[in-house]
């Protein structure tokens, strides 16, 4: 892409690069647990079976994607940083500043990161179909995929959605509400697609793929709870994100819905006020962090991630799946869920 990108004169070669950039750092978590879901097949199978170019591109494809999910996300969510970084649209709004150009960096910014975003998509695709397009059961593996894709994406719809809808709906349906945009937005489109994808590229039967759902769905489930909590109690340099970051966005977690739950109506109200300001003062996170954690919350979603961490656990006993990648699958449960970044 970049030799193509020559040929379209700098500004795109320089775009080129900015979708290049999105793709340093992060944990690699979706493509480790691709590789995990081939290997709990394959190796099950055949103790020698060989890792090929299409299991590495169809993993790669995954991250690509991420980079594309993340970009617009931040978009969305007016975030000013991404792994210790500027945000790409920020990185854009800044490249626009420093040659000089006319009219309204920010915009400017904005706009670019869409469109890079939709780079990186098409970039995920053709690297995705280049890899399954010579395996036998492609068919199985696209499926998977458009699954992934359609599900992160209703779950990104609902999860904006709730930021507004909350208000008309009753706070007992809160916790089952942001409950359902964790399974769509991050469960299945962290953990238990990628691991399916990867268990369908070694051609997996419906029981080994009924096991790594089992798997991995409260696997994503702890993993995107873990996240909530730090994003409100993260060190920030540790995360890369400013502390106390979804309490400024207003995110309708669960740790939110908790919390709501045990306050009377002048608190609640307050609480209600206070969220979603994004000039929120250090103070102000405080007392917010403060409310959170003595309201009983913090200590019910630690439990909650506990109890799907068993979950997944118990859903590998037995299961017909190489042992030394059912390790592996264990080790990347507690990586995924007891973490700090």
């Amino acid at each position: 892409m970049r030799a193509e990108a020559v040929a379209y004169g700098p500004d795109a070669a320089a775009l080129v690069e900015s979708g290049a950039d999105t793709l340093v750092g992060g944990k690699r978590l979706r493509a480790r647990f691709c590789h995990a879901g081939w290997r709990s097949v394959a190796r099950q199978r055949d103790r020698a079976a060989a890792e090929h170019d299409a299991l590495w591109d169809v993993c790669a494809a995954l991250e690509i994607f991420q980079s594309a999910a993340l970009v617009h996300d931040d978009i969305i969510d007016n975030s000013d940083t991404r792994r210790g970084r500027p945000a790409a649209h920020r990185a854009l709004e800044a490249s626009h500043r420093d040659a000089g150009w006319t009219g309204d960096a920010a915009a400017f910014g904005r706009s670019s990161a869409i469109l890079l975003g939709d780079l990186l998509v098409a970039w995920s695709d053709d690297l995705f179909e280049d890899a399954v397009d010579s395996l036998p059961h492609a068919g199985t593996v696209r499926r998977e995929y458009a699954r992934m894709r359609r599900d992160v994406t209703v779950g990104q719809f609902l999860d904006i959605a709730e930021e507004s809808a909350w208000s008309v709906n009753a706070t007992e349906s809160h916790v089952e509400r942001a409950l359902r945009v964790v399974s769509l937005k991050s469960a299945r489109y962290s953990i238990e697609q990628p691991l399916v994808l990867g268990a369908a590229v070694a051609e997996a039967d419906a029981e080994q793929l009924r096991a790594l759902r089992r798997f991995g769905h409260p696997v994503g489930m702890a993993f995107q709870l873990r996240d909530d909590v730090l994003g409100v109690f993260g060190d920030a340099a540790v995360t890369g994100k400013p502390a106390g970051d979804d309490l400024r966005e207003g995110k309708r977690t669960v740790l939110v819905a908790l919390t709501r739950q045990t306050l009377d109506n002048s608190a609640r109200n307050l609480f209600d006020e206070m969220l979603g300001d994004p000039e929120l003062t250090p103070e102000q996170i405080g007392f917010l962090q403060a409310t959170i954690a003595e309201s009983g919350a913090l200590d019910r979603v630690e439990s909650m991630i506990d109890d799907y961490a068993k979950e997944a656990d118990r859903a590998l006993s037995g299961a017909r799946l190489d042992n030394a990648a059912v390790g592996d699958l264990r080790d990347l449960a507690r990586a995924a869920t007891v973490r700090a970044a």
